[in-house]
């Protein structure tokens, strides 16, 4: 299934700390990281933004 570039950037911004972004792409074991760690303390969230900025409008994760 493919998702959203700008869905995912906004859940990003917004949620990333929790994430969010992460369940959305269906990669639910990293959504549980990121949730105990608080967005691997920051750095993932950041990084994450930075990668999704290249994907392509739709993508499949």
């Amino acid at each position: 299934m493919t998702r959203n570039k700008w869905v995912t950037l906004v859940l990003i911004i917004f949620v990333g700390f929790l994430g969010a972004h992460k369940f959305y792409e269906g990669k639910t074991g990293m959504g549980i990281l990121y949730l105990f760690t608080l967005g691997l303390f920051g750095i993932g969230v950041v990084v994450d933004f930075i990668v999704t900025l290249f994907k392509p409008t739709n993508y499949i994760p």
